[in-house]
């Protein structure tokens, strides 16, 4: 027992990295995707209703800070819920065994009774488990209610992920306009440059979720199209 649970500490700090990388990469995908897209259909919608291209990188500078201290801010936000959730249910769990710990042991066995043990098995581990008011609660933390204890200090972490994410991914498509005369001509290299950018990056994303990866590339890719020419069209169309 005591070589067993050596080795489950051993590799405690693996799993903590292992889930820190998959939160940060999850963050990164969020932010990389909304920037890719948004800045990139913003600016294809102003390069149809004006002649300067100081004027679209203006807005578009303008639309990054702000949606990307917005994004920053929407994953700070679902971070702290996410806590908050945590210990509430958490409190909740305490409060119930302390006041119906029959019920609670009998939801005990009906947990286990799913996991397919047998009656005198279920017997013994209900008795250990509920032994331990603190191990009892996080077993019903996990197997009755299925929440995971949340990093607290992963709120701001993502909130700084998302946000820069969300700035370079906006950056891509506004940095043609830096080297071309006109909105026009911008747009033409922005969507060249936004659209490669677009499936590479759904190439990946798909491939790492575990779906097709070229059919992901190719839904990104349409979608960002479509918004910017959406946001293109309604401009063209208002401006005239």
């Amino acid at each position: 027992m005591t070589d067993h649970l050596a080795s489950v500490h051993v590799h405690d700090p693996h799993t903590e990295a292992h889930s820190t990388s998959s939160a940060m990469l999850q963050d990164v995908v969020i932010g990389l995707s909304d920037g890719l897209t948004v800045p990139f259909a913003l600016a294809a919608g102003l390069s149809g209703a004006v002649t300067s291209s100081s004027l679209v990188i203006t807005a578009g500078l303008a639309e990054i800070v702000a949606g990307s201290i917005a994004m920053g801010l929407g994953g700070y936000l679902a971070g702290r819920t996410e806590v908050e959730h945590y210990s509430a249910e958490l409190a909740r769990e305490h409060h119930e065994v302390k006041v119906v710990p029959e019920r609670e042991r009998a939801e005990v066995d009906e947990l286990l009774a799913e996991m397919g043990l047998s009656e005198a098995t279920r017997r013994q581990a209900v008795a250990e488990l509920t032994s331990d008011p603190e191990q009892w609660v996080k077993f019903m933390m996990k197997y009755e209610l299925g929440l995971e204890e949340p990093d607290p200090k992963q709120a701001p972490k993502s909130a700084f992920t998302i946000s820069a994410a969300y700035a370079v991914g906006g950056l891509i498509p506004l940095t043609a306009y830096f080297f071309t005369s006109t909105p026009t001509e911008g747009l033409a290299w922005s969507a060249a440059i936004t659209l490669v950018c677009l499936l590479v990056f759904g190439f990946f994303k798909s491939r790492m979720t575990g779906q097709p990866p070229v059919a992901g590339a190719i839904k990104m890719a349409v979608v960002g199209a479509l918004a910017a020419a959406a946001a293109f069209g309604v401009a063209r169309f208002v401006s005239n």
